[in-house]
């Protein structure tokens, strides 16, 4: 997040833009030129290359007076937007008032398909101004609303406004303060839009509970296919529902579950969830307090799954130990697609060492990472680490 100096400086930038844009708009829809003469040629032209164009003028117009009516100053690059695919409002400032202003605009913009409204301080309210737009919208397929406070009243009305729009394919809500009570909408957003792809969850406060709401639609899910919920608080009986949804689910490729508290018991419904589940294909699984046991427990999938290239366990207590049974379940494994092993941050021993090159045998193009330094105590470092004697002079 900007200091409110940064913000202020930009937002007097914007300002300055904006007024200059808008001066241009409105002067240009004043004075659309006429056709000179009677030519027929000369009106059909003005038919084919000037109707696009006064139709943004048009749009241009609408918003400002949108901006005028909710007296907030209009966001220059809106004017400049054109045809081009991706409008980027990111760090605006706009508030419930600007996402007002800019709600009537959006319905009429037939060109945008990526919206970036990420840290705007919208709030619930600028989230029930915006979702009217994104329900109606036929061109929307991706938009970005992390970062704006929205919590469970936001939650409420943007899953309503996307499961009534069948184009939505991708959609943000990183950073929300979303908590136990917004997951009953998340849930029936899983059960219901079908054409959704990729949804992050991240860096919000799903606990457990939250976690017993979303597994079971996780479980009902048909279509997306990327789901980032790292950085919650998934533990406990959360964790295990969270999991076993997982392992009924069969479009989901790409898991970030990284950052929360699984613990012993959800890496042992991980496993068990891997077993069954052979869609899967990148897991992330760091931080999660998992010891050597939460680790051989989640070995017991990974012996027999046949869809899983990526594997993240980085940043778990679960010692050499650990390491060494996810690394054997895997050589155990005749049908195993690993590419990527991560045990980075994880202080792992000679025996490990070793198992690797086995594995590497049958399984060449395996990428282990383990990413620390260990130091091997030989003879010629114990004069270092013994204390000096006092050396005597001669009187």
């Amino acid at each position: 997040m900007r200091s409110q100096c940064e913000k202020s400086r930009e937002n007097e930038e914007q300002e300055k833009e904006a007024a200059a844009a808008a001066t241009a708009a409105t002067g240009s829809l004043a004075g659309v030129p006429e056709a000179e003469g009677s030519d027929t040629d000369t009106d059909s032209d003005l038919e084919k290359e000037g109707t696009h164009g006064l139709g943004e003028l048009v749009k241009d117009n609408l918003y400002l007076r949108s901006c005028r009516a909710h007296n907030v100053v209009p966001a220059s690059c809106f004017l400049r937007q054109g045809k081009a695919p991706r409008l980027n409002l990111r760090h605006r400032g706009l508030g419930p008032q600007g996402a007002r202003a800019l709600a009537s605009a959006l319905t009429s913009n037939p060109y945008i398909k990526w919206l970036d409204l990420r840290d705007n301080e919208l709030c619930g309210a600028g989230a029930e101004a915006l979702a009217h737009a994104l329900s109606k919208s036929s061109s929307i397929c991706d938009v970005d609303l992390s970062e704006n406070q929205l919590g469970a009243v936001g939650a409420q009305v943007i899953c309503a406004a996307l499961m009534a729009n069948p184009a939505m394919q991708k959609v943000q809500l990183a950073g929300n303060n979303l908590e136990e009570q917004a997951a009953q909408y998340l849930a029936e957003l899983l059960r219901a839009h079908t054409g959704l792809k990729s949804l992050d969850l991240s860096y919000n406060q799903l606990n457990d509970q939250a976690g017993e709401k979303l597994g079971p639609a996780l479980a009902e899910n048909t279509g997306l296919t990327e789901l980032n919920i790292s950085w919650n608080h998934l533990q406990g009986p959360g964790a295990v529902s969270f999991a076993r949804g997982l392992g009924a689910n069969i479009f989901l490729r790409v898991l970030d579950i990284s950052c929360n508290g699984f613990g012993d018991p959800g890496a042992s419904a991980v496993g068990e969830a891997l077993r069954t589940n052979n869609v899967l294909e990148e897991l992330n699984m760091s931080n999660n307090c998992i010891s050597m046991v939460g680790a051989r427990s989640l070995g017991l999938g990974l012996r027999v799954n046949q869809t899983l290239r990526i594997l993240v366990v980085s940043r778990n207590p679960m010692q050499s130990e650990g390491c060494l049974s996810v690394l054997k379940s895997v050589q155990d494994n005749p049908v195993s697609t690993l590419e990527l092993l991560d045990f980075s941050d994880i202080q792992v021993n000679r025996d490990f060492d070793d198992l690797v090159t086995s594995v590497k045998v049958i399984l060449p193009g395996l990428c282990i990472k383990t990413g620390v330094h260990r130091v091997e105590y030989k003879k010629e470092l114990l004069a270092v680490l013994r204390p000096s004697l006092p050396v005597s002079t001669p009187k």
